[in-house]
């Protein structure tokens, strides 16, 4: 695996890394966080074992949270002599898939490695939802069909999006009203059908193909093929 060591204390640094390498890692080794960071931002590695307590303006907490902000699933495990429960949790919270308190056994320390090693890799979320031609960005909240850009109401964006995340599904009323309305009871209102019959004339104009379908006495589906 190719590993990339935060590490400020020069001692364990050294000793971690040529550990790592006699057991047939790659290591790269940066001192403190900010540099960490901009390592780990910029090159691909197949995992960070990072030091709590990092000099550079950005602890290792920090370090994570700021990969995670950016999509970034690298498995990372902490090394701290912060050893306490709630510390630990933090850790964890932040983003951390394991961590290891100092002092400790590099028997230990390898077997975690490892162990994170062999865990299968974790998919970036997707942030683009595509059905035939129609095409939902999650990060621009932008919706185009055929690469024509159609507007559409927030409401409406996140209608489409329920639809497209369940293409091919049928996606109930009570489903929408929940997901889309964030209604637990029925208002008794035509609210949906409304909010789906603008979707489908913006959606549709211009299009032989229509892609909202109703199915009776159940809901409705997005799906691309007829």
């Amino acid at each position: 695996m190719r590993i990339l060591l935060v590490e400020d204390d020069a001692e364990v640094g050294r000793f971690v890394r040529k550990g790592l390498q006699e057991a047939g890692h790659t290591v790269e080794h940066a001192a403190n966080g900010r540099d960490g960071l901009f390592m780990a931002a910029g090159e691909s590695f197949d995992l960070l074992v990072l030091d709590r307590m990092l000099p550079g303006g950005v602890d290792g907490v920090r370090l994570v949270e700021t990969l995670r902000g950016q999509g970034n699933h690298t498995p990372v495990l902490f090394l701290s002599a912060l050893g306490g429960v709630d510390e630990r949790v933090k850790g964890l919270k932040a983003g951390g898939d394991d961590y290891l308190v100092k002092p400790f056994a590099f028997a230990e320390l390898l077997a975690r490695v490892e162990a994170l090693g062999r865990r299968p890799a974790v998919d970036a979320p997707a942030t683009r939802l595509k059905v035939a031609d129609l095409e939902l960005d999650l990060l621009s909240r932008t919706v185009t069909r055929a690469g024509k850009k159609i507007d559409i109401q927030p409401r409406e964006f996140r209608l489409l999006e329920h639809l497209m995340r369940h293409a091919g599904q049928v996606v109930t009323r009570t489903m929408l009203l929940e997901k889309v309305w964030d209604y637990h009871f029925d208002p008794q209102t035509n609210v949906i059908d409304v909010h789906v019959s603008r979707l489908r004339q913006k959606l549709d104009k211009g299009h032989d193909k229509p892609l909202i379908h109703t199915i009776r006495n159940a809901g409705y589906m997005i799906r691309g093929e007829a």
